[in-house]
């Protein structure tokens, strides 16, 4: 037995440390040749024409210096690529940070947002040695969307003194002063910024149109900062504002750490180490989708963390993952984490050849850009489809949605997810006044009657699983690694649901996630025994019969709807 038990100690030992391993490394180990470096010089260049004018632009709407965002793109990006859990994860500043950010610098400083952004990064590392990346995708879905959208209400609200141009010396922090501002100062507007603002998205949205693969912000900054230059338009530049971009490496400085400050800025640094963790698992998962990979989120939240402690460091911004340059990464053919550290590389090289050119990109165009940055972050489409779940839901969506724009960023997500608590407990209670016998979570794996036979009566080419209990936010990830459970994808998948007594917006995302996998994968989908609450949740929501997704009343209905499926899938 002592013999026996020491090799499997030791390959666990192995397998824990070896979520921690970058994957730079594997890749790396796999073997790495010309053709693949090809491809990341590509995608790395392609990505970093796009990160220029973002960078600057995410730093001045931050309330700091547009040399900031390069130096943040440039160090963070770097070592998220180099250090990270993702193959093909591109880093920087986000706009996600914007509002904790402007208000750290309006309250306490510049130098109390580099301790900030510190302490986050500690966090974030603390995080991850403590395994806690899969507990990020325990967060509820309307929190998410609820804060996201506010953020882009808020990155709005930000820009409307650059689109219109107006003079106002001290902008406020707060929402309902900075419009009170914005009215007080009507009579200011400059025609000539309003009318650069609306050419600038004129073109962007064309460009996204007719030619979505060119780079439409550098193509729209290049040609607003010509005619500026060469018409002499009255509008702020960044040169005119900031003054000229430092042409040099970003310096390494220890930063002064006021020890009276930091219960102040705790709440703060934790909201930006929440929000690095959160956005950067997301652009992950998003990559894998687009890649077929698979990331790991505990060393990615250790390169999170690193990467913003270096940001500090070198007097930048707070970074994470972002899912707009990740996923035009991954468009332009990256094959390795190599792109994104080569996408830093482009960057530096940008600032060091052409800071002076940066100097007559004018202000209203990086707010146009911010603007389609926002839009992007709004996903209206789906916070009217989360508008249509559960009445709690609903709740969770609005008050973190106003909280996030009216007040503060932290407020919020601890309102979100406490609220959010408070309805599965509810929801719980009268499952199990209902269903009282019913097991919450059929985490055993045992099955009992009929379902210890289920798996002797399926045809070939189908498979069978029963989820038992609620399918709610702190489960739903589950059905995001159920294909993975088969090495063949299966030709039909019965998903049984009896025992599922009730169904949340998380848990409808998550099957819709799982259904496009599933049709990906040329899978049929029948859901059989669906009870009253998950069916007439799902159809609100629109998850209904179609083709490739069928109901089913019970699994002998199931049985034979999928031999119908499976033949019909052969004669074509």
């Amino acid at each position: 037995m002592t013999i026996a038990s020491a090799p499997r100690s030791k390959r666990g030992a192995t397998a824990a440390w070896h979520q921690f391993v970058p994957k730079l490394v594997s890749v790396l180990r796999q073997g790495y040749g010309l053709a693949e470096f090809r491809h990341d010089v590509f995608a790395g260049l392609t990505v970093a024409v796009v990160a220029l004018p973002l960078a600057m632009a995410l730093a001045i709407a931050s309330g700091a210096t547009p040399e900031k965002g390069l130096h943040t793109a440039i160090i963070a990006g770097f070592l998220i690529s180099a250090l990270g859990g993702s193959r093909v994860q591109v880093g920087g500043p986000t706009a996600a940070f914007i509002p904790v950010v402007f208000v750290v610098i309006e309250q306490h400083g510049y130098g109390g947002m580099l301790l900030c952004t510190f302490m986050a990064g500690l966090m974030l590392i603390a995080a991850g040695l403590m395994r806690l990346g899969t507990l990020m995708k325990f967060m509820p879905q309307p929190v998410i969307t609820g804060f996201t959208a506010g953020i882009a209400v808020s990155i709005f609200s930000s820009q409307v003194k650059d689109i219109f141009g107006l003079s106002i010396d001290r902008l406020p922090a707060e929402f309902l002063q900075r419009w009170q501002a914005y009215f007080a100062h009507a009579d200011s507007l400059n025609s000539w910024a309003l009318t650069l603002a609306l050419a600038s998205l004129a073109v962007i949205l064309l460009l996204r149109r007719l030619r979505p693969q060119w780079p439409g912000f550098l193509i729209v900054v290049v040609l607003s900062s010509l005619w500026v230059s060469f018409a002499g338009l009255p509008v702020d530049t960044i040169g005119s504002r900031f003054g000229e971009i430092p042409s040099a490496l970003p310096r390494f400085a220890l930063p002064v750490i006021p020890i009276d400050r930091i219960a102040q800025l705790l709440p703060s640094a934790f909201t930006i180490a929440f929000l690095a963790g959160i956005e950067s698992l997301l652009s992950a998962v998003v990559a894998d989708g687009m890649t077929g990979g698979r990331h790991r989120s505990n060393a990615e939240l250790v390169a999170q963390g690193i990467a913003n402690c270096a940001s500090a460091l070198f007097g930048g911004l707070p970074a994470t993952g972002a899912i707009a340059r990740t996923a035009t990464n991954v468009r332009a053919g990256a094959r390795s984490p190599l792109s994104g550290i080569l996408h830093s590389v482009f960057l530096l090289g940008f600032m060091l050849l052409a800071a002076g050119a940066m100097s007559f990109v004018p202000l209203a165009t990086l707010a146009a850009i911010l603007l389609m940055v926002a839009w992007n972050m709004a996903e209206i489409e789906h916070f009217k489809h989360l508008w249509r779940g559960p009445h709690g839901d609903r709740l969770v969506l609005v008050l973190t949605f106003t909280l996030t724009v009216m007040f503060d960023l932290t407020i919020a997500i601890e309102a979100g997810v406490v609220l959010a608590a408070f309805l599965f407990m509810h929801r719980m209670a009268e499952v199990v006044e209902i269903n009282s016998g019913v097991p919450l979570i059929g985490d055993d794996g045992e099955e009992r009657g009929e379902d210890a036979r289920q798996r002797e009566r399926l045809p070939s080419g189908v498979e069978a699983f029963q989820f038992a209990g609620p399918l709610f936010f702190a489960v739903a990830n589950r059905l995001d690694t159920l294909l993975d459970a088969y090495i063949d994808a299966p030709r039909v998948l019965i998903l049984r649901m009896r025992l599922v007594p009730l169904i949340d917006a998380s848990g409808v995302h998550a099957l819709q996630q799982f259904l496009k996998r599933c049709a990906a994968q040329d899978t049929a989908v029948i859901l059989s025994g669906l009870q009253t609450q998950p069916r007439k949740v799902l159809r609100k929501m629109g998850v209904v019969p179609r083709p490739g997704l069928a109901f089913a009343q019970d699994y002998e209905a199931a049985l034979a709807l999928c031999r119908a499926v499976k033949d019909g899938a052969e004669a074509s």
